[in-house]
């Protein structure tokens, strides 16, 4: 497993999605049987899978990619598939089934415990900084950054109110150190300019969470907190046990981001059974789901005829049809499409 940067030729650049340098993160594994390999690289795409769920708050789409779209020389590529708020896909992981391909080419070998010499079975997975791109893509609004708690370099801004009257800013201080020592990122922003030039920026930063303090809140021993998912939403909650009710509301912000990305991408995905649907969907923004003979002159024909690659088949094959949406011949597979960065 590492962590490296990798330079590459890009002949367009897109930042974070397509650059000329990109930090990434890349495994293998190498395996005695086929079996260890294949659990292994499915293991591997579910870690991804959970990680953009649990932790950047974005549902994907898994499955295996089409032989056009694998990896070369693997014998099974997977991909998790991100909808980004303009219906494109991005794909955000790939893990890769090798089988014996590169162990061959190399004449790598291993000792079996039956004692006899094999080549052995490889995985090979990986993610990038591409996944910031994911974030910024799939969350943010008119107003800027929207980011999940559990990534966000502040989870908390406290914005002091009237600072310059007694007690105000002591205050203040007090609840930043109450909630950092509870293990929130927290910062104070105890600067000259205004509470509203503050609001602006912590908002198109995308901070989680900001609790304003000021004479009046404590006098009523509470904040006043706005959700940066819920833009213009204010409630008040007391001072009493701060730490516990801001851990409560990042989890909440988190599951709520979530709740409105798989909203957004699953109300964006048609299911369809002939080109003209087909062109339609991806042409609004939208995935495609459709059945698919398996024949890489459909996918070609989709390709060139409405900038849609295939994206990948789901594991669960439960059919939506029997026949290709391109050809019209019996399908083979389900399979999603969509124009990708």
């Amino acid at each position: 497993n590492q962590w490296a940067n990798v330079v590459r030729w890009e002949k367009t650049t897109r930042p974070f999605l397509r650059t000329s340098e990109f930090l990434w993160q890349e495994g293998h594994t190498v395996h005695a049987s086929p079996e260890e390999a294949k659990e292994e690289t499915i293991k591997m795409l579910n870690v991804y899978d959970e990680f953009a769920k649990n932790v950047l708050a974005i549902p994907m789409l898994t499955g295996k990619k089409s032989e056009k779209e694998k990896f070369a020389g693997a014998e099974a590529t997977y991909s998790i598939e991100a909808m980004m708020l303009d219906g494109k896909s991005l794909q955000a992981g790939t893990s890769h089934y090798l089988t014996d391909n590169f162990a061959r080419a190399f004449d790598i070998k291993f000792l079996d415990k039956d004692g006899v010499l094999k080549h052995p079975h490889q995985s090979s997975w990986g993610v990038s900084t591409r996944l910031i791109g994911a974030v910024i893509m799939a969350h943010g609004d008119e107003r800027g950054l929207k980011l999940p708690p559990r990534v966000a370099p502040v989870q908390a801004v406290i914005i002091p109110i009237a600072a310059h009257k007694p007690g105000v800013t002591e205050k203040a201080e007090e609840l930043k150190t109450q909630l950092a020592k509870a293990g929130v990122r927290v910062k104070l922003d105890d600067t000259d300019n205004s509470p509203g030039w503050k609001f602006n920026e912590y908002e198109m930063k995308g901070v989680p969470l900001r609790i304003e303090i000021g004479p009046r809140d404590i006098e009523n021993g509470v904040v006043t907190v706005s959700r940066r998912d819920k833009a213009g939403e204010k409630f008040t909650v007391s001072i009493d046990n701060l730490a516990d009710s801001v851990a409560k509301l990042l989890d909440e912000v988190h599951e709520s981001m979530y709740a409105a990305a798989l909203e957004f991408r699953n109300s964006h995905i048609k299911t369809v059974q002939t080109m003209e649907e087909l062109g339609n969907a991806v042409q609004n923004q939208n995935f495609a789901l459709s059945m698919w003979c398996g024949d890489r002159a459909c996918e070609d024909k989709i390709k060139e005829t409405y900038q849609a690659s295939s994206r990948n088949m789901p594991f669960d094959q439960s059919p939506v049809g029997d026949k290709c949406v391109c050809c019209g011949k019996k399908a083979k597979h389900k399979i999603y499409w969509g124009r990708a960065y």
